[in-house]
């Protein structure tokens, strides 16, 4: 199901790939235009700027895509549904694996272009750095099933509030600037997101000369737990309820 759910996106598996690492490349592009005709340049980390822009979009686009692979997997009256070893959590799980090997091999490749062609990429500590976007991932897929647990019941209030949501991170996730060097008022609005927090660790393992001080790696661990609780059981009692009739009147 898995290897379904990667080459469903495209009958191509190396377009799917090319697809999404143009999504990546291009939102590290206009975000490195836009960070630097804003003037926030300098005030970035120390280090390399690129590599500073794209530590938040890589977190930002796993988180995403992961949270959209799980709503739009297969529900329960999906006509896959009818093989017997088939359910929804092997579908939503396949789906949010399969999001994950094509975002980890697309930041692998655009990662691996950028140190032989333009400049020798140096990650403090990539181990816990690779940890932080595996926890991005995992809040999505998190965040994404609660999502699909309300889809069943409420679809185009879910689709909106996905979209909503999605927006907002898109300044909320904090991948504009540092925590550290942003005003009390702004972490004060920020601080609840378990992305901001992902998002300002990944850049202290990445970069020596960064240690964050609002923020840590335990608190969208802990959310993300929470929210997969809430999620399991919204979709356990979706399942149990939902028929095929509600798909067809829409």
């Amino acid at each position: 199901m898995t290897a379904h759910s990667i080459r469903s996106t495209h009958t191509n598996a190396l377009a799917a790939l090319a697809i999404n690492m143009f999504q990546v490349i291009l939102m590290i592009g206009v975000f490195y235009v836009m960070l630097t005709f804003l003037g926030l340049h300098r005030a970035a980390v120390r280090g390399d700027f690129l590599l500073y822009v794209m530590s938040g979009i890589f977190v930002f686009m796993t988180n995403v895509k992961a949270m959209g692979a799980v709503i739009g997997s297969s529900g329960p009256s999906h006509p896959m549904m009818q093989h017997a070893p088939m359910n929804t959590f092997v579908a939503f799980v396949s789906a949010a694996l399969a999001s994950l090997y094509i975002q980890m091999l697309s930041i692998v490749v655009v990662l691996t272009i950028y140190h032989i062609g333009f400049k020798p990429v140096e990650i403090d500590q990539p181990v816990w750095a690779l940890v932080m976007i595996l926890l991005a991932w995992f809040n999505g897929a998190s965040t994404g099933l609660i999502f699909l647990a309300m889809k069943p019941w409420f679809p185009q209030f879910t689709s909106i509030a996905q979209k909503i949501y999605t927006r907002a991170n898109m300044f909320a996730s904090g991948k504009m600037f540092l925590a550290n060097s942003a005003p009390s008022y702004l972490i004060a609005i920020f601080i609840w997101n378990p992305l901001f927090h992902i998002v300002d660790q990944i850049r202290g393992f990445i970069f020596i000369n960064y240690a964050p001080h609002y923020t840590n790696w335990m608190y969208p661990l802990l959310a993300s737990f929470v929210f997969m609780l809430l999620g399991l059981m919204g979709e356990n009692y979706s399942r149990k309820h939902v028929s095929a009739s509600w798909a067809a009147r829409q």
